[in-house]
This record gives C-alpha cells, structure tokens and sequence, in this order.
C-alpha cells in the first residue's frame, strides 16, 4: 500500500514558519485509524490529516495527533481547504466535514491565502481557581489580568482562555504537564490558551493537556473562541478584526488574522491565515 502526503505551513507568509501539516489528500483502500494513526506518529507533526473524500465544493476528512483524533482543529482545516483547491480536487469556497460538522473555507491559492467560517461561539462557565491556572502556566496568581476571567469558549473546540497581565509575563511562563492537564479536567478546556494584549493585537500560547503536541505554534481552534471571548467584553478593538501572533517561543512564528461580526443573536467567527506547500512524500506500507 502507497500513502501519498504533502507538508504544509500554515498561518504564515514562509516556509518553514507557522504551524506544521501533514495532508493524505487521497487515503488508500485498507487504510484504517489504526495505520492513519500510525502514519501521523511517524510524520511526527501536532496534526495529520486524511481527506476520505472529495469533489465539487466539499470534502471530507480525519484529524490525528500523535496522541488521539480529534473531532476538530483550526490549522488542519485550512491547511487541508487550500491543498485540495491548489490541486483542483475541489473549487472555493468550499465545504469541510469532520466529527463537529461542516466548516466553510474560502481560499485563494494566487494570494496563498485562506479563510474559515468557524461555529457560533459557546461561552462556558468563567473557571475561578486562578491559582490552578497560573500554576499550569509556571506563574503566579499576579501574573493573571485582574481584570478578565479564564473561560472556556468554543467554537468547535473549547479552550480554557486565559488572560495575562503583558507580553513579557506571556514569554515568562511554562508548561506544567501536571497542572495543565489538571485545570484542562477541571474547567472542561481542550487546551489552555494564554493571551496578552499587545499595542499590534494579541499574542497567545497554547499548552496542551497531554495529546502529543506540548506547545502549539499556531492554534486556529483557539484563535476564533479568542476573538469571540474579546468581543463579547468589547477588548482588542473587538468586535472587529485582531491578529494573534503566536508560536514565537518554539522557533515557528505564526499569524493568526481572527474577524468576528455581529450575525443577529450570535457572533460570526472567522480565522484566516497564509498557507505554503513545502514538501511531499509516500509511505510504502
């Protein structure tokens, strides 16, 4: 068995920036979750997606870590939308299946860039143990933005959102495996997402709660349940447009451009971001 692959970057405008994907646009016959699993662990990347279908304006896909599938993430769906347009297995805008639903993408390959339209956001309970928090983050309770709460937010996944006093304290902290799987159970969170205002937008770090991935470079998933948590307290220019730099601390500098607008009784979220092709290969199986 042949298993065909490309290496993306994603939210970026260069290679060997952003974050990194790995897409089988097309799965073999016989290639069942255990070998999608087993291809993801070898490619080594936080996600691997594998698309089962596609035509016309939609497609279908799978999304593995090394750790588990996911039934949604950010950076694989446009990473994924702009490979299968480039290529001309599908036309934009275009229509994504996964485990939570459909997702709308628009791309545009001569720009190498791409927008998706993620779900309505659900704004879950405001998690009061700070200390939990700040400790998850190798922090301390003072570090935390007195003036905003951690909350999950979702917008296909939820993560624990939580605001810190500055940038400088942003870059100070650490991942406590432990904790943050701790505080991930306890408030419900996918992930914990960390953010600080700066004077361009926002700068942000995810740490994950243990599936495979440690710190994210660039998380579309949480991008779009940031901007939605920012607009509903009128921060960052918000509602509005806002950029999301992340990934800075672990070498792969990312750009995540996050809309969100006013859609009648719910707030309409869209994450974009630059999108480069840098490899491909097969796996003989």
């Amino acid at each position: 068995m042949e298993v065909r692959f490309r290496l993306l970057d994603v939210f970026c405008d260069r290679p060997f920036a952003g974050n990194q994907l790995c897409v089988v646009p097309d799965v073999p016959e016989g290639l069942d979750a255990t070998g999608m699993h087993t291809v993801t662990r070898e490619i080594g990347f936080s996600e691997t997606t594998f698309v089962t279908k596609a035509g016309g304006d939609r497609y279908s896909m799978r999304i593995f870590t090394p750790g588990q599938e996911l039934p949604f993430a950010g950076h694989p769906t446009l990473g994924t939308a702009y490979l299968l347009v480039a290529e001309g297995r599908v036309s934009s805008p275009v229509i994504q299946t996964t485990a939570v639903g459909e997702v709308h993408v628009e791309i545009d390959v001569e720009e190498g860039f791409g927008w998706m339209r993620q779900r309505p956001p659900v704004f879950g309970p405001e998690f009061p143990d700070r200390v939990l928090v700040a400790r998850a983050a190798g922090l301390e309770v003072d570090d935390l933005d007195p003036d905003l709460p951690p909350q999950v937010v979702s917008t296909g996944l939820g993560p624990l959102i939580a605001p810190l006093r500055d940038l400088p304290t942003l870059r100070r902290a650490e991942r406590d495996a432990r904790a943050t799987r701790e505080v991930c159970e306890r408030s419900g969170g996918e992930c914990l997402y960390l953010f600080a205002s700066t004077e361009e937008g926002v700068t942000a770090r995810m740490f994950d709660p243990g599936v495979g991935i440690g710190e994210d470079p660039a998380t579309g998933s949480a991008a779009g349940p940031l901007g939605a948590y920012l607009a509903s307290r009128g921060r960052a220019g918000m509602p509005g447009c806002v950029t999301v730099a992340q990934g800075e601390q672990i070498g792969r500098p990312s750009f995540l451009h996050v809309e969100v607008a006013s859609g009648g009784e719910e707030l309409v979220v869209r994450v974009g971001g630059g999108v480069r092709v840098v490899g491909e290969g097969v796996f003989r199986l």
